[in-house]
């Protein structure tokens, strides 16, 4: 192999998170203090490190079900709204055609999200109930990404993403309360999917400008953050039990 070929798998495996201008930026002027391509590069990595870590992020919370063979403790109305949520923004993004490292973990998050649904109801009410559940949900994704619905109608249905964001956490925390334990919750989960949301706000700032995919953002993180701070309340509650005892 060539130094020109070494050059030419370099540029294209930099053009992943860098755009044309700011791989001349900083490759060929030797600018590496420009602040716009330093803005977007951060973003596009970002982005880019979301994705990969999406892959994974709700594992442990399936294979915590998987093995408890339960999922007491999660609500099945917040695994249904994160649903709802989650493949209403990712067919808004994807049919505005945003760059996919804006976007593209809700589509690992979804399949994941399905996984637990179906995972609840099939330890805790039927097999029956699980599949009915499967099959409604991939026709439900199948319309909306198809582009049968308008795209005025997603972005209200976005808009609608906020609220239905919002009742499903409330719902899970009301049940933590209720319980007084966060039960089969996973904290990695939770705090993977924290981080995710903050850094989330920064990248749909910076690749999309839409007012409500940044609204959508903030609040899942501000929801998320509810989320963790009952895991660790309820962990050093159950820490002191344990003690006592």
């Amino acid at each position: 192999m060539n130094s020109s070929d070494t050059t030419n798998i370099f540029k294209q495996l930099a053009l992943l998170v860098l755009s044309p201008h700011c791989f001349d930026t900083y490759f060929i002027d030797f600018n590496f203090l420009d602040r716009p391509c330093f803005a977007a590069t951060l973003s596009k990595g970002l982005g880019i490190g979301i994705i990969l870590g999406s892959i994974f992020v709700k594992f442990p919370q399936i294979l915590k079900i998987y093995n408890a063979k339960t999922a007491k403790g999660i609500s099945l109305a917040t695994v249904i709204l994160d649903l709802i949520v989650i493949t209403i923004y990712a067919a808004y993004n994807f049919l505005k055609q945003f760059p996919i490292s804006a976007w593209g973990d809700t589509a690992f998050l979804a399949i994941q999200t399905v996984a637990i649904g179906f995972l609840l109801l099939y330890y805790d009410v039927s097999t029956s109930k699980a599949i009915i559940f499967l099959i409604n949900y991939l026709v439900f994704s199948g319309v909306l990404i198809s582009g049968l619905v308008p795209i005025d109608i997603l972005w209200t249905l976005q808009g609608i993403n906020i609220p239905l964001l919002l009742a499903g956490r409330v719902i899970q925390v009301h049940s933590n309360y209720k319980n007084q334990s966060t039960g089969q919750l996973s904290a990695i989960t939770c705090a993977l999917l924290f981080a995710g949301s903050l850094a989330r706000i920064f990248t749909s700032i910076q690749e999309t400008g839409d007012t409500m995919i940044i609204l959508t953002n903030v609040f899942s993180f501000l929801a998320n953050l509810v989320i963790v701070i009952q895991i660790l309340y309820y962990w050093k509650s159950e820490e002191k039990t344990k003690k006592v005892d």
